[in-house]
């Protein structure tokens, strides 16, 4: 009599010594409230009072999560093995999705639909890669210009002609539900206007969380969780991942390999539809040409800062995020508070290196440290074009220093046919 075996059950038990390496929730905890004050105190340094007022934390959130939903997308399909480098032109389809089907039949319909037209490019993705086993970059960038150009038509022919829209938008359409509590939010602002260290900033944050907050915003949140719940905790997602990790293993334990990578590649471009679906109905009121501006990029940027992790993508999301919003905000002086932050930083890093004995990498980040205080003191605001360049000038200095710890699937990204376990 044969016995199945199954691969959850048949997976190695983790080591000690990765299980000492996994972080307890609560350093995110400690961690975020570090960061809190640490931006507290920069405020009473350098002056500069909107780093943590609650329009800036409202405003990172809506900057944060188009970025994070793209970067999510990235995160599913590549577990499973496959790179998605069309999660822009996803993005692309689920605002026009977004803008048709919120016009012509109310906003949840366009949040569906936003979503629908994202699964639409991820099918051809993986039908593309999956099936026809045609290189991944190659099929990402065919379905990013694809998609801009199909979308470009589809605007011109829905869209002209129509009162408030045009070839290049949509006509205004109906916002997402938000959630206030006035008398809380009044009472956090009185708390926030005292100006009292850390405890000023925390009713700040808490503010912009009670004060017109989306539905959309929150369901975002709740899908980081539900991915890590489905990826990490559940036999379909030990399956999902050993997928990307060695395909031709899983296959020879049983798992649908093709059908798995199959689900992922769907699931990524439904989650970069809504991302898209997210911009033109959160972060704008209508579709636009143009309106992803690269963010789909920028997704997959924040997915492998994050070491292909959702709590660590979602902290790359919330960097770009944040340092957008500031740049959009006060400029320049928030700007020039930011560059004395990223200077200790540098630092701190830099002797952090020394004590690991990277004499190397110690000196040419504190170097960099040196160099971006030196700016700060000699300038009392950043230029306005700079202040346009921060976000992803901090996205590749933190990638660059982030890039010694980062561990990509061990099959990302390569073609797999079926039976190839033998």
């Amino acid at each position: 009599m044969s016995v199945v075996t199954d691969p959850v059950a048949t997976a190695p038990a983790p080591s000690s010594r990765s299980q000492r390496r996994l972080r307890p929730a609560y350093w995110w905890i400690l961690g975020i409230v570090g960061f809190i004050a640490l931006l507290s105190l920069l405020e009473r340094v350098t002056g500069a009072d909107d780093l943590t007022s609650a329009g800036t934390v409202g405003a990172t959130l809506i900057a944060t999560m188009p970025i994070m939903l793209a970067a999510l997308g990235g995160l599913w399909a590549e577990r499973a093995g496959v790179v998605n480098i069309g999660l822009e032109g996803m993005m692309i389809l689920g605002t026009f999705g977004a803008g048709f089907f919120a016009f012509t039949y109310g906003p949840w319909i366009g949040v569906a639909g936003s979503i629908a037209l994202g699964m639409v490019g991820g099918l051809v993705h993986a039908l593309a890669t999956v099936v026809f086993g045609v290189d991944h970059i190659i099929s990402g960038v065919a379905i990013n210009i694809i998609a801009l150009g199909a979308v470009q038509y589809l605007a011109a022919l829905t869209f002209s002609g129509v009162e408030g829209g045009g070839p290049t938008q949509s006509p205004k359409i109906g916002d997402v539900p938000t959630i206030s509590f006035p008398a809380l939010g009044d009472r956090l602002g009185e708390v926030e206007d005292n100006n009292w260290f850390f405890v000023s900033e925390l009713a700040a944050i808490a503010r912009a969380l009670v004060t017109n907050l989306s539905v959309l915003v929150l369901i975002s949140l709740a899908l980081v969780v539900l991915s890590y719940v489905v990826l990490w905790r559940t036999a379909f997602g030990l399956r999902l991942r050993s997928c990307g990790e060695s395909p031709a293993a899983a296959e020879s334990l049983g798992v649908a390999v093709m059908r798995y990578k199959f689900i992922a590649v769907l699931i990524s471009g439904g989650l970069a539809g809504l991302a898209g679906g997210f911009l033109a109905m959160v972060a704008s009121s209508n579709y636009r040409e143009g309106q992803t501006g690269g963010r789909g990029y920028i997704g997959l940027a924040a997915m492998i800062f994050g070491n292909w992790r959702p709590g660590g993508l979602l902290a790359g999301s919330g960097l770009f995020g944040y340092t957008e919003t500031l740049g959009l905000r006060q400029g320049g002086t928030s700007v020039r508070a930011l560059l004395l932050l990223v200077s200790l930083l540098a630092i701190a890093f830099a002797i952090w290196q020394v004590r690991r004995t990277n004499f190397t990498t110690a000196a040419v980040v504190f170097v960099i440290g040196a160099a971006i205080g030196a700016v700060y003191l000699s300038i009392d605001q950043v230029p306005g074009d700079f202040t346009r360049m921060t976000p992803y000038v901090i996205t590749l200095l933190v990638l660059a220093f982030a890039s010694q710890r980062l561990r990509m699937p061990a099959a990302d990204g390569q073609v797999y046919r079926k039976g190839s376990a033998g």
